[in-house]
């Protein structure tokens, strides 16, 4: 392997005192470097001095109990004592019983659980200095000195208002008698570690908060059901959600399903808005839609600040269409149910790197919010971070709402723009049929949650701006069979919704015998650009047409790969579609056999993951899932690595817990399968533990969509129709322009187009890998929350196998 790019640049810290060691950018290898390094771990035992306590503060959020998880395992890791205050500041300030220490073990099992398992309360005391002292009293005479806050912007305040008068509070209870002046002494500072739970996603600082993606889970499977009854019966439905004062669950849940309105307090509607959005109503009836959904978030007011309510655009819509509407609140079902994967991903990542922050914090050490942008988790000034944020509230309140919505991440803006593109069928522009440019769609592949999203949302788009889009069925060998006509917008009325692919899909490539017919077609329908949606055999079937353009001028135009596959195995982007949906079948198939293994007592299930030679989804599937073990093919392991393994469940069924998940990705190892794994289990552990194997198989790439491959496949849809708009032209083209054949991608917190030339030599053709992928670098990570002794934590952007000075290019 060349080198491994990673995330979370500062996970390795001073505290857990390990080498750095880093991949050099060097050529690309044939093969992948492969290892398991194994390593030191610290001492057994507590430090003297560190203590840490973690709370969490004000509304719940999913997400919570994967951060708390990673907290108290990474500060014990690091030899600290890990204290949790129950019921929030109220447990604060009461003391007693509410302030308990944990162990290792005393945080397994609430990985998937929604809310906080430790309790969150208002405490009025606490926004009083008695309160306060009181709170500073409760923890010096435990000897805690370091404090991790889960909440929101009020929880974080809080928070550093106790530290900046800890001084002064401690001076007071040195007065009064209540703690000696050595006690003082020991506890001279106290160091506090910000984490943002919240649904809203209304905080500067992190990209996504803790909670949000779950709660876009419980919204859109509101959508999905309420779309069925509502084509049934031809209605309107307005579906009310939170959000008060940010329109983040409004504005992604509208994208995601392409709701006809949406109101969101940002960016209120101009004067006279009821008109147009009864017009917009009737134009999407006239497509072919059977039902219309508005989506309204809970703060949305009009330009005069007055609240819209859902009601109000009930009335609306039944005064001036006559439509038979309907409300839905969805209220508080938001923040419940289960953790959605990427919740738990993320809560293990800014948990871990919390830990590390506040144990690393010294008398000198401002307070940091712990939060993810792009694929990195980051360390950003806390008070900084909340400042922004409560500068967006008070601009809305003024009415300043220009200002509201340019203070919101450059995304916010970006994604309110498309979905007004996407929404507004009146708006549609006219062009001469003569300059209308000519695009074809076609799916290439193995299934993926996420294209037909994709391609609704590129549909709609290229006919806004007044292009025509042809469909292709059966992937390439459709296009050389010349199964290609134009879309139709009442074909596709249901597409945001289902799963698979509505215009089919195979794994087949351009072959010589197919480029001629291929070339034909494209020829014969004046096609003037290719999206392709797929995998890596779209992006080898891209390739392979990319190379024919000195053969064929009829692919001398511009040619889009858009990732889709539940592997995540393409080069060129961090994520692709369908790979989180299939992320959560994965970790709701390991919550429900953790279930049995606990009920049955003393079990270990071995799950099978698909991705091919790709470890995605067992990496991933296996630090979301809570597992014991990830096996993949990307980082070698042997026989004396699985019975490690099988000592650390021996050891962990002796402390009570009876259940062992291992995740193996399908192509980790030819010799050390699935039967032979689960047969090693059996027979070393069978005195303690019995031993049953689970093939997850195909269902992994069927089901709707998650809202982050929605949400991804309108990004990619967009992405691709300005990328069109801009390099396609009516005329043949006659030179070979290199730059114009890409794939579109994720990288880091940009979307990037990579050419597909670079690409090739970034690629294991042999293994359809990437020779570089980030998340290889969280596997440290996993094996720390699973409590592997025999391996340390070198952090998210710590490499393996090369020299202490050399670092990755992305690093």
């Amino acid at each position: 392997m060349a080198k491994r790019t990673a995330s979370d640049a500062d996970l390795l810290s001073p505290v857990a005192k390990m080498p750095r060691v880093l991949l050099p950018p060097s050529s690309p290898q044939p093969e992948f470097v492969r290892s398991r390094a194994p390593s030191p771990t610290p001492s057994e035992g507590p430090v003297a001095g560190k203590c840490v306590a973690i709370l969490t503060s004000g509304g719940d959020s999913q997400g919570m109990n994967a951060a708390l998880r990673a907290l108290v395992r990474m500060a014990i890791f690091h030899r600290a004592r890990v204290f949790l205050i129950y019921e929030g500041y109220h447990g604060l300030v009461t003391g007693g019983d509410c302030i308990r220490e944990t162990s290792w073990y005393d945080v397994s099992h609430i990985m998937g659980k929604g809310g906080t398992v430790i309790g969150t309360a208002r405490c009025k005391e606490f926004r009083e200095r008695d309160g306060r002292r009181k709170a500073a009293l409760n923890l010096v005479k435990r000897g805690i000195t370091k404090l991790v806050v889960i909440g929101g912007d009020g929880s974080l305040t809080g928070a550093n208002i106790f530290r900046e008068e800890w001084s002064g509070l401690l001076d007071e209870l040195c007065t009064l008698g209540d703690i000696d002046e050595q006690e003082q002494a020991v506890c001279s500072h106290l160091n506090i570690v910000g984490l943002v739970g919240s649904i809203d996603n209304d905080m500067c600082g992190t990209d996504m908060t803790l909670g949000a993606d779950s709660a876009l889970h419980r919204i859109l499977e509101a959508v999905d059901a309420i779309t069925s009854t509502a084509s049934s019966h031809q209605r309107s439905f307005v579906l009310e959600v939170m959000g008060r004062h940010c329109g983040y669950l409004a504005l992604v849940s509208a994208l995601a399903c392409m709701a006809d309105w949406c109101l969101i307090p940002e960016s209120p509607p101009t004067d006279g808005w009821e008109e147009k959005m009864c017009c917009q109503l009737s134009q999407s009836r006239k497509a072919g839609r059977r039902m219309n959904l508005i989506i309204v978030a809970e703060g949305a007011v009009d330009r005069h600040s007055k609240p819209i309510t859902s009601q109000y655009v009930k009335g609306v819509i039944e005064k001036e269409l006559g439509h038979d509407t309907r409300i839905t609140v969805l209220g508080h079902v938001q923040r419940g149910g289960a953790t959605s994967a990427y919740d738990r991903v993320i809560g293990c990542r800014v948990g871990a790197e919390a830990a590390i922050a506040v144990l690393e914090a010294d008398s000198t050490t401002e307070p940091v919010l712990v939060g993810l942008q792009g694929n990195k988790v980051v360390r950003s000034p806390l008070m900084e971070c909340v400042r922004k944020t409560q500068a967006v509230s008070s601009a809305m309140k003024a009415g300043d709402f220009k200002n509201a919505l340019a203070m919101r991440a450059g995304s916010f803006v970006r994604h309110w723009d498309t979905y007004r593109h996407l929404s507004r069928f009146d708006k549609w522009q006219v062009v001469p049929k003569e300059k209308q440019l000519r695009f074809v769609v076609l799916h290439v592949g193995a299934p993926a949650a996420g294209v037909n999203t994709a391609t609704l949302a590129f549909l709609r788009l290229a006919m806004f701006f007044g292009h025509q889009v042809y469909a292709v069925h059966e992937g390439f060998e459709g296009l050389a069979k010349g199964l290609i006509h134009p879309f139709a917008m009442a074909d596709t009325a249901t597409w945001s919704v289902g799963g698979g692919s509505h215009l089919g899909t195979n794994r087949s490539i351009p072959t010589q015998a197919m480029l001629p017919k291929i070339a034909g077609y494209l020829r014969e329908n004046s096609i003037n650009g290719i999206l392709c949606i797929g995998g890596f055999e779209a992006f080898n079937g891209m390739c392979i047409l990319e190379e024919a353009r000195s053969s064929y001028p009829e692919f001398r135009i511009p040619l889009i790969n858009a990732a889709a596959t539940i592997s995540n195995n393409v080069p060129g982007t961090d994520h692709s579609m369908g790979a989180d949906t299939a992320l959560n079948i994965v970790v709701e198939a390991t919550d429900r056999l953790k279930q049995s293994a606990v009920a049955s007592r003393k079990r270990v299930f071995v799950i099978e993951t698909m991705g091919g030679h790709c470890g995605y989804l067992a990496t991933m599937g296996g630090l979301a899932g809570g597992a014991d073990a990830a096996y993949i093919f990307e980082e070698q392991f042997t026989i004396s690595d699985l019975q490690s393994d099988v000592r650390h469940l021996i050891s962990k069924f002796q402390q009570g817990i009876w259940r062992g998940i291992i995740l193996r990705n399908e192509k980790c190892s030819p010799h050390y399968t699935t039967d032979f794994i689960t047969n090693l289990y059996s027979a070393e552990g069978k005195e303690l533990f019995t031993t049953r194997s689970n093939v997850l198989g195909h269902m992994q790439q069927g089901g709707l969509p998650s809202p982050y491959d929605r949400h991804l496949g309108v990004k990619f849809a967009k992405c691709a129709i300005d990328f069109l708009m801009n390099h396609a032209t009516l005329d043949a083209q006659t030179e070979i322009l290199p730059q114009t054949a890409v794939m579109i991608g994720i990288r880091g917190r940009q979307t990037v187009f990579s050419p597909l030339s670079q690409l090739r030599e970034r690629t294991d053709f042999k293994h359809r890998l990437p020779l570089d992928q980030w998340w290889v670098c969280l596997r440290p990570l996993l094996r720390i929350l699973a409590k592997h002794r025999d391996h340390h934590y070198v952090g998210d952007v710590q490499c393996l196998e090369a020299e202490p000075s050399t670092g990755c290019e992305t690093c």
